[in-house]
């Protein structure tokens, strides 16, 4: 029998001799033991000789494996959850003009599967792109969001708000949102950048209305006042879940409660400002609790509520509980509306940043100013 020493942890075999037990080490007797050869996925990996060698990062997935993988991840989904490869000149144009403006979008960080609906056509003008600001990563760590994060980002990009402006004239838009990390490792959150891009733009092209999707500035209501004061024409802010999930689903800094402070200031500042949220569903929340939610942010006149289907970005983020049904979404739908909410995009595929709620929302302003 073998046994492991607690000092040294080498074996040694037990051996009674004429009733007297004697340890005798066997370590030197052992077989030298054969290497381990791994036969799965991991083993078509770059060697070690490959790292040494500078050659590991010239060494790709074989496509046809990836292509089954992409396989077998879309087989898991239901049909209506199915999008197709984002393509076309649109879709390539407005990805160049990113690029070169060194922008980030939340489209492409959040894998947003909207992505080809928003930013494909022919007609680049008519393209819909949220522009994320204040860089691509996030001081925060939520667990159903594919956003980089770190706790010291760096520093803000002080030409963003110049380049944002400059990109949006470009494509001239007449709807565009802005959305931010959350910057915990400033001051201010980052209000007064988010606010000087806004202004910007309306320097640029007094025409284009401007939502912007932003934090909770750590619940200090003074930003919140800031950006609400910016000239903006849209205040979102995202609840994400029901009271009950949030702690489960969102960083610990971001709660219930304060969201729905940061939605009720901004109308209290400017009250001819349209405020949204947006929630995900499928993350195990019940009836009974999303009622409860679109009650609370009626109470606050919250004035646009969308919801969509949570979709794991990766294995790391949590899991999906349930893929909701379309039918389920024109529920809510019905249900948000009954109760005075101005707009509800409600689908499987709709994100906060949604081009059909947008195109809504541009024609109430335009005819709130046309009345004036």
């Amino acid at each position: 029998m073998l046994v492991y020493s607690q000092s040294s942890g080498l074996p040694f075999r037990r051996i009674c001799m004429t009733g007297v037990r004697t340890a005798v080490s066997v370590a030197s007797q052992t077989k030298r033991r054969r290497s381990t050869t791994f036969t799965d996925a991991l083993n078509k990996g770059p060697s070690f000789e490959d790292f040494v060698s500078g050659k590991a990062a010239q060494i790709t997935i074989d496509p046809l494996e990836q292509a089954r993988r992409n396989v077998d991840e879309a087989k898991k989904l239901p049909r209506w959850l199915k999008v197709p490869i984002p393509k076309g000149s649109s879709f390539s144009k407005l990805k160049k003009d990113v690029r070169e403006l060194k922008l980030s979008t939340v489209c492409e960080e959040a894998k947003c599967p909207n992505i080809s609906e928003c930013w494909g056509g022919h007609d680049k003008s008519k393209a819909t792109a949220t522009i994320m600001l204040l860089g691509d990563t996030c001081t925060r760590g939520c667990r159903f969001c594919s956003v980089k994060t770190n706790r010291n980002p760096s520093k803000p990009d002080p030409m963003e708000p110049e380049n944002t402006a400059e990109a949006i004239s470009r494509w001239g838009l007449g709807y565009v949102v802005l959305t931010t990390v959350d910057r915990d490792d400033l001051p201010d959150g980052g209000a007064h950048h988010l606010a000087e891009t806004v202004q910007k733009i309306k320097q640029k092209a007094p025409h284009i209305l401007v939502e912007t999707l932003s934090g909770d500035f750590r619940g200090d209501l003074d930003m919140v006042k800031v950006m609400a004061e910016s000239g903006l024409d849209v205040y979102a802010h995202n609840l994400e879940t029901v009271e009950a999930l949030t702690p489960h689903v969102r960083d610990r800094r971001a709660t219930y409660r304060q969201s729905l402070r940061v939605l009720d200031q901004a109308k209290k500042a400017v009250p001819t400002l349209i405020t949204k949220t947006s929630l995900m569903l499928g993350l195990g929340e019940t009836d009974e609790q999303v009622m409860n939610t679109l009650k609370d942010l009626r109470s606050i006149q919250c004035d646009v509520v969308t919801f969509g289907q949570y979709m794991r970005p990766t294995k790391r983020h949590m899991k999906v509980v349930e893929y909701v049904k379309p039918e389920k979404f024109d529920y809510w739908k019905q249900k948000a509306l009954e109760l005075g909410f101005l707009y509800c995009a409600s689908g499987p595929l709709v994100r906060s940043s949604y081009k059909a709620g947008e195109a809504f929302i541009e024609n109430v302003l335009k005819g709130r100013n046309a009345s004036k």
